[in-house]
């Protein structure tokens, strides 16, 4: 079962009721990971002696510019270029597609007339929302305030202020969610700086409304980090209220719950999470049946869109047989098809994911399976929409804080978004440059998120390589988890200085 005792290093009792404990070392990337490693030697090598002094001074109320304000500064730097970066936009005026030129184009703006809230009507009772209803909720609640205000005085430009606190309410959220990041990694604070320096981030950050329901996934699973079953339960299920995929935080925490036989505050999570979903949506449902109805049914009859693994075989099908349709043109042509082959590879991921969780050398930590169910559900999903890129993004930070693969898929990411916007300049009569360049984009995008998930995967069947492990005995996002007895115990014992990671 592995040793017990007191490790005096670490600060941390070691065997079968272990917890994490915070009070500890803080992880120095300079020296923890090879690649930001490399990049030190550019300006004198890793961090000093002194400068881990000085470091642990600020940290503990030393100096003003302690890493995580430095960190939430960060984040604020972030948003606020990307307000500007989407300022060309903000007065509505897109004539000749100045909102695919200048790349600033949000549904946001776009919404707040489609949906008819420049209009007063409000979400599902007078327009069917294409979207959850907690986000319907959010686009009514900001939307019909500026209305009301903008109707009798036509000098104020509805669109551009419904932006605007769209922006500052996201921006908020998004601010928040690096704080419950950083209290999820209090002995890894720089971690949350890969969120704050997002260059996904940076352009699609008020795109629509993601940050809302990434706000409440990371809160919840923070709450579940510090044994509050109940309140991660509501945040989970506001968070799938809000966007799907919050929802399938909750199947690895089954996932665990079955490997540590530790069942309580796991059942309590699930079917607080349920519950929520259900009366957030069922008032609804029953009050304006046509207008909740509308996010199913556009989801159910939606073709292949742009960017995803379907696109790309459509795409590939044209060049293998130019004078007949290909099997991906033939499920693009068979909806109902295509619906039942998506989510039946997506369950068949999430199975083999439970059988990882099941059957590896030691039990994985939460975020690590999190991310793969989520990533797997991008991969086979027939939308993958340029903003989607924020839903993976703290996941992928908590699942393996590693800035080498980290970067490579952001680069990846922002070439997408950037062939997106030729390919809408396309399909709107300019076109920029040939199918065949989306393409590859699109495909390096998803081959960079499958290359993320074998990191992940690797580190889970060779635990002493995760980065996470390396700083805190086992899963300081695993709430009831967190220190459960385990065959796997034997790789407990991380480095005292954790080796530059080899990717």
């Amino acid at each position: 079962m592995g040793h017990t005792g007191w490790d005096a290093e670490r600060c941390v009792f070691v065997g079968a009721n272990l917890k994490h404990d915070d009070a500890g070392p803080v992880d120095l990337p300079s020296r923890s990971d090879g690649f930001v490693r490399g990049l030190s030697e550019s300006i004198g090598g890793p961090v000093g002696e002194h400068a881990v002094e000085r470091s642990g001074a600020a940290r503990s109320g030393g100096g003003f510019w302690t890493v995580s304000r430095i960190v939430l500064a960060l984040m604020c730097l972030t948003l606020a270029l990307h307000w500007v970066q989407k300022s060309p936009c903000q007065d509505g005026a897109w004539q000749e597609h100045r909102q695919y030129t200048r790349f600033c184009y949000t549904d946001v703006l776009a919404l707040y007339y489609a949906e008819g809230l420049n209009e007063g009507k409000v979400p599902y009772a007078d327009h069917p929302v294409e979207y959850p209803v907690l986000t319907g909720a959010f686009m009514g609640a900001l939307g019909l305030p500026v209305h009301a205000l903008g109707k009798d005085r036509p000098e104020i430009n509805q669109g551009q202020w419904f932006y605007n606190i769209n922006a500052l309410v996201l921006g908020a959220i998004g601010v928040g969610a690096v704080g419950a990041l950083l209290a999820l990694r209090k002995r890894r604070p720089w971690d949350a700086a890969m969120f704050a320096l997002s260059p996904a981030l940076l352009v699609t950050a008020t795109v629509n409304w993601d940050l809302l329901a990434i706000g409440l996934a990371v809160f919840g699973m923070l709450a579940w980090a510090r044994h509050r079953p109940v309140a991660a339960g509501v945040l989970l299920g506001l968070g799938c209220a809000a966007k799907l995929w919050p929802l399938f935080i909750l199947g690895p925490i089954l996932v665990l719950a079955f490997r540590t036989k530790r069942w309580r505050a796991a059942m309590t999570t699930v079917g607080v999470g349920v519950a929520t979903v259900l009366a957030v949506n069922i008032p609804i449902a029953l009050a304006f049946p046509e207008g909740w109805k509308r996010f199913f049914e556009l989801n159910s009859t939606r073709p292949i869109d742009w960017g995803t693994l379907w696109y790309v075989g459509r795409y590939l099908d044209t060049k293998w047989s130019p004078n007949s349709a290909g099997p991906f043109q033939w499920l693009s042509d068979n909806i109902p098809t295509l619906n039942f082959l998506s989510y039946a590879l997506f369950g068949i991921a999430c199975l083999g994911i439970a059988a990882l969780a099941v059957y590896a050398p030691r039990r994985p930590r939460l975020a690590a399976l999190a991310f793969l169910v989520v990533a797997a559900f991008l991969i086979f999903s027939k939308v993958w929409s340029q903003q989607y890129v924020l839903w993976l993004l703290p996941l992928a930070i908590l699942a393996r804080p590693r800035w080498g693969a980290f970067l490579a898929w952001q680069v990846a990411e922002v070439l997408y978004f950037v062939a997106f916007y030729g390919e809408l300049l396309g399909a709107s009569g300019k076109q920029v440059f040939p199918e065949g360049v989306f393409v590859l984009a699109a495909t390096l995008r998803l081959a960079t998120v499958v290359v993320l998930c074998y990191f992940v995967i690797r580190d889970i069947l060779r635990p002493e390589l995760d980065p996470v492990r390396a700083t805190y005995a086992d899963d300081p996002d695993g709430g009831d988890f967190d220190g459960a007895p385990d065959p796997g115990d034997r790789f407990l014992e991380p480095a005292a200085d954790p080796v530059p990671a080899r990717a």
